[in-house]
């Protein structure tokens, strides 16, 4: 018999548990610890801050789901990982033992690295469903008396997608609300052109996310580091190719929403082996740590570098399809180590990204997500905001029902008429 234990219940994480389930031998114990125990689904968080959906519509109450698949669950934060002892200490002064660990606990939210930056101080957010809500009343109250709105994404993010989803969500809105015509927009970020997305573009994202935006009316600055945020006011840099700094600008607004950088959570930052000098799980082909070879990572909290040199650094992001492959390699690897064999699944890390614009959207797919690419496509239109809505219902009722296919690689095939996204490949 072996303890295997999945450290985070968000999107990699319960899915982990799902397929890992389907993997072990009848004798093994599945157990997942996480720090909250009702799983919201990500993707939707643009939309529920605007009101478009409410809490309930996008979570899962995760206890009932695994328990009904058999597998335990242990609702308490992770204070430190000791990977020498096979071991997890817990906020409630116990300690979980294991045989393998699967770590899947998504970023920390890296706000207090830019002084008066997130939901704490004077921007919003949309990382978090907690987040969203609080953006969605702030928004409101924006409504009230319109003004200049500045959103995106600062220096060392990783998520970039979503900032664009917001913001044409926002313009969205602000058109639906009779307001748009009062409301500049700027949106803003440290990538070093439109459409970049830490990937280097991924096909023409360029030119579509430009266009989408001069259709829109909204300026953007590339390229750009943010000092500070003040009460109704952001202060940036402009930084030029050489690393120089171009000009320095304050903007007003009277509501803004960035993203923050990411790193490691604090139960992994400072293990020798285990992650990187950011906190990050460092880990092999067939997501295996090469220092403690039977602890993995999986999703958001792997250790990735970037595509290449920017002016202003850009993490790489970690898609939905892109952790699903990491999740599937490594439920297949860890099935094998316990039958004494040797790991040879590895993730594609092949991507689907659909970003919905409210009304419309753009939409690519790469393969594999890091260049160079065997598939390079993008495209845009009406039909994407239909797929992303089709998407959230497929992937909720799917996790409700504790399902343990891959959630994109089916819907991939079900919603958009995919059928060549593998998740996996064998050494």
């Amino acid at each position: 018999m072996a303890d295997i234990v999945i450290m985070g219940a968000g999107l990699g994480g319960a899915v982990m548990a799902y397929e890992m389930k389907d993997k072990m031998r009848p004798q093994d114990k599945l157990t997942v610890v996480t720090k909250d125990p009702i799983y919201h689904f990500v993707p939707s968080n643009p939309w529920v801050a605007v009101g478009w959906r409410s809490r309930q519509a996008v979570e899962v109450d995760l206890a009932p789901t695994l328990a009904k698949r058999g597998i335990a669950f242990k609702p308490v934060p992770v204070v430190k990982v000791f990977p020498n002892e096979n071991r997890l200490e817990l906020a409630d002064g116990s300690a979980i033992r294991y045989d393998y660990l699967v770590i899947a606990t998504g970023p920390e939210l890296a706000f207090d690295e830019i002084e008066g930056l997130g939901p704490d101080a004077n921007t919003s957010s949309i990382c978090h469903i907690d987040h969203a809500l609080k953006a969605g009343v702030s928004f409101e109250e924006f409504c009230k008396n319109p003004g200049p709105i500045v959103t995106g994404a600062v220096q060392g993010a990783s998520c970039f997608g979503p900032a664009y989803e917001f913001t044409f969500i926002l313009e969205t809105e602000l058109r639906r609300r009779r307001i748009r015509d009062r409301v500049p927009m700027t949106f803003v970020t440290a990538e070093p052109y439109i459409g970049h997305l830490g990937l280097d573009g991924v096909g023409d994202t360029k030119g579509l996310l430009e266009g989408e935006m001069r259709d829109h009316h909204i300026k953007w600055i590339t390229s750009a580091r943010v000092k500070k945020v003040e009460p109704g006011k952001m202060t940036i840099e402009e930084v030029a190719d050489d690393g120089s700094i171009k000009a320095t600008r304050e903007l007003p607004f009277a509501y803004s929403m960035m993203l923050p950088a990411f790193r490691g959570v604090a139960p992994l930052r400072g293990v020798d082996g285990l992650v990187n000098p950011r906190g990050f799980v460092i880990v092999d082909k067939h997501q295996q740590n090469p220092k403690y070879p039977n602890v993995f990572g999986i999703g958001v909290c792997v250790a990735i570098p970037p595509v290449g040199p920017t002016p202003v650094p850009c993490g790489v992001p970690k898609t939905g399809f892109m952790i699903e492959s990491m999740v599937t390699a490594a439920a297949l690897n860890i099935g094998q180590l316990l039958r004494g064999e040797k790991p040879t699944y590895q993730g594609t890390w092949n991507a689907i990204c659909l970003a919905d614009f409210g009304d419309s959207g753009v939409a690519f797919v790469a393969q594999p997500q890091i260049p160079p690419r065997n598939v390079n496509w993008s495209s845009s239109g009406r039909w994407v905001h239909a797929a992303k809505l089709g998407f959230e219902k497929y992937f909720l009722r799917k996790m409700r029902k504790g399902a343990s296919e891959p959630f994109y690689e089916s819907a991939a095939l079900k919603v958009l008429g995919i059928d060549k996204l593998k998740a996996v490949t064998t050494d």
